[in-house]
């Protein structure tokens, strides 16, 4: 355990307590654990979100240079994405607030206002429907303990509504018709289905406690783990995003990158095991990327690499544990190319 006192010596309270949990297996009445959780609330990453927070309960548009913040309602459901990564829940009086403005934005059907997103420029149709609408806001809620609420229920409902029949999520819709989806979005063994709005709703029924095995969410993954491309530079990616080291920027490209770390973490929460072929290939490959002193690297900000090491232990116990059922993959194994080569006619 090289990366043990490399962990265990960094400035965060928030962090040291997720090793002894997650990684040391104490409980919560631990009295290091006990005084680490007091601790936190002085931590500098929590301090800093929490002074940004209005008097409505929401974040201000932009927060910080992350431009996916475009409205109040997408500002608070980041902040309480970050809030949540380090550890806040609905005991926290900030977060609390932040739930219920969110909540007092939702629309009656159960999602929430798609806002300029739905803009696609002057002379072109409006979009009526994008899952990233509600999946944002309804995935800092969930992060926070939300995801059983009933308000939150139904957010869930209206995004399995919005599925394709071939279990990934699209788009969107512009007059009933599915909108385009750019190769470096695409789904390996999907027309439609977007990978950016797959992947932002998988991430909800991941926090779920009972829908993340549920069938929905096993088909998405699926899905997913039809692209086996291994990239190294985004490795980390969404870890950076939620530490606040690295912007939040675009819509439609919210989840535009393909992070490993990321997918491991889906794939243990939706009840996946390492004995999967597919889990460990990917687990192999990112061992492979491991540090001499048992750390891994985000080179672009390397402020977050114990985040990261942190992030990547608790899949791997995780996955290696097992749990659940087994379940076989529907998906057959294809190289996956973004933008394939067209054959040419002549």
């Amino acid at each position: 355990m090289t990366w043990l006192p490399l962990l265990l010596a960094d400035p965060s309270p928030r962090l040291r307590q997720r090793v002894l949990c997650e990684l040391l297996g104490r409980g919560e009445d631990d009295s290091e654990v006990l005084e680490l959780a007091a601790l936190g609330q002085t931590d500098p990453l929590v301090v800093g979100l929490l002074s940004g927070q209005q008097a409505d309960g929401s974040w201000p548009r932009g927060l910080s240079g992350d431009t996916s913040a475009s409205t109040p309602i997408l500002a608070t459901a980041l902040a309480l994405m970050r809030l949540g990564y380090l550890g806040l829940d609905f005991g926290h009086q900030a977060i609390r607030k932040g739930a219920e403005f969110l909540f007092s934005c939702q629309n009656s059907d159960g999602s929430w206002p798609l806002g300029q997103a739905g803009e696609e420029g002057e002379g072109r149709e409006k979009y009526t429907m994008i899952p990233l609408q509600t999946a944002l806001p309804l995935r800092g809620l969930a992060a926070c303990g939300y995801a059983q609420d009933q308000r939150a229920e139904r957010g869930y409902d209206w995004l399995l509504e919005q599925r394709l029949p071939d279990g990934a999520w699209p788009t969107g819709r512009a007059s009933g018709v599915n909108g385009y989806v750019a190769g470096y979005r695409k789904i390996a063994h999907s027309r439609w289905g977007c990978r950016s709005n797959t992947t932002g709703t998988l991430l909800c029924l991941g926090l779920h406690p009972a829908r993340r095995t549920g069938v929905e969410a096993r088909r998405g993954l699926d899905l997913l783990l039809g692209r086996e491309t291994r990239e190294t530079l985004t490795l980390g990616f969404e870890v950076a995003r939620l530490i606040g080291a690295e912007p939040s920027r675009g819509f439609f490209t919210f989840y535009a990158r393909f992070d490993l770390v990321l997918l491991l973490d889906l794939c243990w929460r939706m009840g996946l095991k390492s004995s999967d072929a597919r889990v460990a290939e990917m687990i192999d490959f990112v061992r492979g990327l491991q540090g001499p002193y048992g750390l891994w690297e985000y080179p672009q900000r390397p402020q977050i690499n114990r985040w990261l090491t942190v992030d990547i232990l608790r899949s791997m116990k995780k996955l290696e544990a097992g749990g659940g059922d087994e379940w076989i993959s529907l998906e057959p194994r294809t190289p996956f190319q973004v933008y394939p080569t067209k054959k040419k006619r002549y």
